[in-house]
């Protein structure tokens, strides 16, 4: 079976990697460990550059080393979205008495990537680029697409989910995929990157606090 799969690279993180030892992820050993049956002819990684807070500096150098590891894959392509950071002032959920009843926060969204995943995953399926599509993700925006590619064009997507069993999204369920299968610990533990890779600028480490 010739299979895409389209990876919610912010989506994956905060299920399953943020505050583990498993961060420095092969997605190649990863698609591969979990459609073993299957051939795998793209992984599309969908992301966008972080900003740098002045509490964790070194956090663009991180993304920067893991986004060159993963271009060692050869059938692997990073698609980027952005990050759009704004104050706005939001109410408190805990107000003193007597006290203000909103403050102004700084607020930092992901833009782009549910609509990068959403065109590619159809625009693939349409000039028939795979047989199946597998998308990494626990996200209900992108239930739409999956519920049309399923049951009206009748072209298989599964779905992988990142978070926890117990957190899986309703709104992905009710659009009715193929198949649903879960990342587990143990499979992420057995996909990690060499320490070191190597690519045209040279090493590539394994970032010390991951």
């Amino acid at each position: 079976m010739l299979t895409n799969v389209y990876v919610d690279g912010f989506n994956l993180y905060y299920g399953c990697l943020k505050g583990t030892p498993h961060r420095w992820l092969d997605l190649d050993a990863l698609t591969r460990r979990l459609l073993p049956g299957d051939h795998i002819h793209r992984i599309r990684y969908f992301t966008a550059r972080v900003i740098s807070r002045p509490d964790d500096p070194d956090l663009l150098n991180r993304q920067d080393f893991y986004l060159r590891a993963l271009a060692t894959i050869p059938n692997l392509t990073v698609h980027l979205g952005r990050f759009q950071v704004h104050t706005v002032r939001m109410r408190l959920a805990n107000p003193v008495s007597g006290g203000p009843a909103s403050a102004q926060v700084i607020k930092v969204e992901e833009k782009g990537s549910d609509v990068n995943i959403a065109t590619y995953l159809l625009a693939d399926a349409f000039r028939e680029d795979c047989q199946t599509s597998v998308v990494i993700t626990n996200d209900a925006d992108l239930a739409e697409p999956i519920r049309l590619l399923c049951h009206e064009l009748k072209h298989p997507v599964g779905i992988v989910n990142p978070h926890a069993a117990h957190k899986r999204s309703l709104g992905l369920a009710a659009a009715q995929p193929t198949f649903f299968k879960q990342i587990r610990p143990a499979v992420l533990r057995a996909c990690q990157f060499p320490e070191k890779l190597q690519d045209g600028d040279g090493e590539i480490r394994r970032p010390q606090e991951w």
